[in-house]
């Protein structure tokens, strides 16, 4: 029976026609590489060394609101211009997540806005809605879980942490370890949050936490509120933005603040011999964690870079490098199974009850709505 043994031939003609630079056998010649500033993934651009080439000759990345000391920034910076040779520029490093999105719609045409963010929970919906995100798959996109990403991908958590309770043993002589402590006379003058939380995601996210503590739930952050004004009126909230230096400076003896934030504050000043004994709890009243958010912008000046950092975010090298500062990546689980996890690293992370659950994006913006009504007449003296 020849007619099998031809079919085969043929078959193996065509295979290998198509290989080459045109099409055979009725196929159509594979697709050009779409351009970086459109493309929707690495293989779209052309696949990994095309997309790094392109990036290498844009030779720059605009980044903002990045500071070296959150979530393994300084070594997520370093290690990706010592790999690709890209000059990564940071522009106000200490600002929140709606500065970000702000400069995304005021520098949209004029060369300098940022190639990509990073924002909390409620901020990268907001900007895909407003059309300021280009959608883009990483390489592991499909091993995100389906609830920390948009599903057309114009945004995907990238990492996370623990609502947490440092403070400072030097000056304060018992540390709190609830959010019910904080109510104690003993802390006047001394509970701060990591910003404003009509701007900033961990000091939202600290709202959220009081709220869960004193009788609230993801579909109610007013008790949360509630609970500030009432720190506010008796004199242990103050009004400081708490930051590496307010603490050493004495001035933020107790700040609510991600746990990867206060647990590496803790190392830095160890490791610098600062005068500060800082210590992290993470509150049992209050469990709250959540992750941050990678976006690129539609409009971006370098988006080859743009898509190059995003792989790079999410290779095990950066998840690694991530975990390295104690913020939990979000291949954890996948990276675990693949083997590619820092087990070491994995193990200092601190302790916490039960599998954190999170706010949908509608719970969220309904959250964002009532702290952006009511915080500031909350809080005012």
């Amino acid at each position: 029976m020849p007619a099998p043994r031809l079919r085969t031939a043929a078959v193996a003609a065509c295979l290998a026609l198509a290989a080459g630079a045109l099409g055979a056998c009725g196929d159509r010649p594979p697709a050009a590489p779409s351009p970086p500033a459109v493309a929707t993934s690495a293989a779209d651009a052309g696949g990994m060394a095309a997309l790094t080439a392109a990036a290498r000759k844009e030779g720059a990345l605009n980044t903002i609101a990045l500071p070296r000391d959150w979530a393994g920034y300084g070594a997520l910076i370093d290690g990706f211009e010592k790999k690709y040779g890209i000059e990564v520029t940071v522009e106000d490093p200490d600002g929140t997540s709606q500065d970000e999105v702000d400069a995304l719609k005021e520098h949209r045409r004029d060369g300098s806005a940022p190639d990509v963010i990073d924002v909390g929970g409620t901020f990268a919906p907001a900007a895909a809605r407003q059309n300021l995100l280009a959608p883009y798959e990483v390489v592991p996109y499909d091993d995100i879980p389906g609830d920390q990403k948009d599903p057309r991908a114009r945004w995907y958590n990238n990492y996370g942490g623990y609502v947490s309770i440092g403070c400072d043993a030097r000056r304060v002589r018992t540390c709190p370890s609830t959010f019910a402590d904080l109510r104690k006379p003993e802390y006047k003058g001394q509970v701060s949050l990591n910003g404003d939380p009509t701007k900033s995601g961990s000091a939202f996210a600290g709202v959220y936490a009081a709220a869960l503590a004193n009788g609230g739930s993801f579909d109610d952050i007013r008790p949360g509120v509630d609970f500030f004004a009432d720190l506010s009126e008796s004199g242990n909230f103050i009004p400081v933005e708490s930051t590496p230096a307010t603490i050493e400076q004495g001035r933020t003896p107790i700040s609510i603040d991600w746990d990867f934030l206060n647990l590496g504050y803790a190392e830095e000043f160890r490791r610098k011999g600062a005068e500060v004994d800082w210590r992290t709890a993470i509150p049992f009243d209050g469990s709250f964690a959540q992750y941050y958010a990678q976006g690129i912008n539609k409009n971006a000046p370098h988006p080859a870079a743009a898509r190059l950092w995003q792989e790079y975010l999410f290779s095990p090298e950066g998840q690694n490098l991530r975990l390295a500062a104690y913020a939990r990546p979000v291949l954890m689980e996948s990276m675990e199974e693949n083997g590619t996890l820092d087990e070491t690293a994995a193990e200092k992370l601190p302790t916490v009850e039960g599998t954190p659950t999170f706010p949908t994006e509608a719970q969220q913006e309904k959250a964002a709505r009532t702290v952006d009504r009511s915080w500031e007449k909350a809080v005012s003296p």
